[in-house]
């Protein structure tokens, strides 16, 4: 069981692996489904914890694995820091990527909010920090120059 575990259920009263105030809605066609705040989530919340329902896939496991069950994988794990694909038991595998995400890995299997989420808005990660083994195109945002998350992001990006 995670270090944080007793730390989650304290604040708040259960055993959750994403935030309890959250929710799986339709965001548009290009990004599909995503976590919403149904209530307000303060920065420095927890926001995701490793929980038992979370499943570690070794490489080797992942590469004996059937071909359509690989490319579910691809999509809905992250990988962890010794390149095991993790992928999450709950809504927490629709947090879609933001260049300017709203939540944040931290070292201790759990992320925590880096900024205010309000009602109705969508927590999110930018994926650029959680392993990606390979670079892929998103969809762009206002504001922002970055399209593309690369495996390098966490080295170039890290002061952002």
């Amino acid at each position: 069981m995670p270090v944080f575990s007793n730390i989650a259920t304290s604040f708040i009263g259960q055993i959750h692996m994403i935030h309890p105030d959250t929710e799986l809605r339709f965001i548009s066609p290009e990004i599909g489904l995503g976590v919403v705040a149904t209530k307000l989530i303060p920065k420095g919340t927890i926001a995701w914890i490793f929980d038992s329902l979370d499943q570690i896939i070794s490489p080797p496991c992942f590469e004996r694995m059937d071909p359509l069950q690989r490319v579910f994988l691809d999509k809905y794990c992250y990988r962890d820091h010794h390149g095991n694909y993790a992928l999450c038991g709950d809504h927490a595998r629709f947090v879609n990527y933001s260049f300017r995400s709203s939540c944040m890995s931290t070292a201790y299997d759990c992320e925590l909010a880096v900024r205010d989420s309000f009602l109705g808005e969508e927590l999110t990660d930018d994926y650029g920090y959680l392993n990606p083994s390979e670079p892929f195109y998103c969809v762009p945002e206002p504001g922002c120059a970055r399209t593309q998350v690369l495996p390098d992001d966490l080295l170039n990006y890290h002061a952002e």
